[in-house]
């Protein structure tokens, strides 16, 4: 009985966990590491992590992004070693101040190649032709400084 129990809580749980619309989709299950050893240029992906630079152009933004594996929901989880770093871009603009370091993204698009990015004397990374940047809420408790209560009894 309390195996059934805890079969249906599980599955009742797991209902629970849904991708959000602009994420849904199929992707191929290639890491940034991957595409940086193989020429998959045109593969679709759904890749993510935390923010580590945001660079605004005349008419695209790039993001540069260490990335992280992903939940069932498509959020990035886990702070350990990822799975490399890439670029992700698209076109508008992005205020930097809103993508700021640390936050955590997912990205769907196109695989472009790579290029060299300026970072430790030029690392090739791989740059996604984003469709979707998804950037999601910071967790509560997540170091915003509210301000302080006017009522101090």
């Amino acid at each position: 009985m309390n195996r059934v129990l805890i079969a249906i809580a599980v599955l009742a749980l797991s209902g629970c966990v849904t991708t959000p619309k602009p994420l849904q989709g199929e992707f191929a299950a290639i890491s940034p590491r991957e595409a940086v050893q193989q020429d998959l240029a045109g593969e679709r992906v759904r890749w993510g992590g935390r923010l580590l630079e945001t660079v605004r152009f005349d008419t695209h933004t790039c993001f540069l992004v260490a990335s992280a594996p992903l939940a069932d929901d498509a959020r990035p989880y886990g702070r350990g070693p990822g799975q490399g770093r890439f670029l992700a871009c698209r076109a508008g603009a992005y205020d930097p101040a809103v993508f700021a370091p640390g936050r955590e993204l997912t990205f769907a698009g196109t695989l472009a190649g790579a290029e060299v990015h300026e970072i430790g004397g030029g690392l090739r990374l791989p740059r996604v032709e984003a469709d979707v940047v998804y950037l999601w809420p910071e967790p509560p408790g997540s170091g915003r400084v509210n301000a302080p209560s006017p009522y101090t009894w």
